[in-house]
């Protein structure tokens, strides 16, 4: 039986779209108590040849991702709504398997990326550092008594959120798991007032491995993930968990 060939890039993204379809809506942040979320736009992710995990070239779905985020995050800080901005920063003894180190404290590739820099110092803004891909486990701190705290639950209850707008990178890993794991525990009724989860999708990302590249560099197929698919599969599986996307900002 010969081979079936390879389908091309735009084909497989064409019948991604076919058989699991999306759909971008329109969210007016002003309608509620809204939060903005920015997972991970930190230099190991986003800046150019910034450690093993950052874009090796100029990328043009990072870049607009960087640009909707800054320019939703002065419009959050404009009018005083509140902002989240987790960086991705770990310890050289903590792993995380199958990824290479990468954003290791002190290096400043666990920095915002130069564009949003100016949130460590905004009083809107609150900043949090996390050593693992999920923020809500990344969040969770634990006392000397043993007790323990969600600081991403409690920044949740002390501004009285009632919907989250999400952004950053990338969208099918550190994005997509934050809003999965957020969804259940809304669900559980662990999240204060929260009522609503939003993906922006202009401004989240994902990287470029396509099957060609993973093979040319040694590593096995299973290592593939060509950008615009795993972009598109990390919001299908957002929404059908009940996240809306959006496509436009009110």
């Amino acid at each position: 039986m010969p081979d079936t060939p390879t389908p091309a890039p735009d084909d497989a993204l064409a019948a991604l779209r076919r058989a699991m379809p999306i759909a971008l809506g329109r969210f007016d942040p002003a309608a509620q108590r809204t939060g903005l979320v920015i997972v991970d736009i930190v230099n190991g992710f986003a800046t150019v040849g910034r450690g093993p995990l950052a874009p090796p070239a100029p990328n043009a779905q990072v870049d607009r991702m960087i640009a909707e985020a800054d320019a939703l995050a002065r419009r959050f800080a404009a009018a005083g709504w509140p902002v989240l901005a987790t960086r991705d920063s770990h310890d050289p003894d903590r792993p995380e398997p199958p990824y290479p180190p990468h954003c290791l404290r002190g290096t400043g590739d666990d920095e915002l990326v130069p564009a949003l820099e100016w949130l460590e110092s905004a009083p809107q803004a609150t900043i949090l550092p996390k050593d693992c891909i999920n923020t809500y486990v990344g969040a969770i701190e634990t006392a000397a008594d043993g007790s323990q705290r969600n600081r991403l639950l409690d920044w949740i209850a002390a501004n009285r959120i009632e919907a989250l707008l999400v952004t950053g990178i990338c969208t099918d890993i550190c994005v997509m798991d934050f809003v999965l794991t957020l969804l259940s525990a809304r669900n559980h009724g662990l999240t204060a007032g929260l009522r609503d989860i939003w993906v922006y999708e202009r401004a989240c990302a994902t990287y470029d491995l396509p099957l060609a590249t993973a093979q040319r560099l040694g590593l096995p197929e299973t290592a593939a993930h060509p950008q615009a698919e795993a972009h598109h599969m990390g919001l299908y599986f957002m929404a059908s968990r009940g996240a809306a996307l959006a496509g436009e900002i009110a």
